[in-house]
């Protein structure tokens, strides 16, 4: 995994809002990956590919509301 923030399910007390919430970082993360495996002994390959909202924009979640 290459991210620290939380992010779905995973909260971490080190990335979080002023009202608690999970703080996400979608400014470096709005992309689908993949990572392959190359074989034994071999670095993997992170693949990415963009995501481009139209309609629908990545916002802050808030389960309190």
């Amino acid at each position: 995994l290459n991210r620290e923030e939380s992010c779905g399910g995973h909260f971490r007390v080190e990335h979080q809002t002023e009202e608690g919430e999970a703080k996400r970082d979608d400014e470096h993360f709005v992309y689908a990956a993949v990572w392959e495996y190359k074989g034994e002994n071999e670095a993997p390959e992170l693949t990415k590919e963009p995501l481009n909202f139209e309609f629908v924009h990545p916002a802050q979640r808030n389960y309190k509301d």
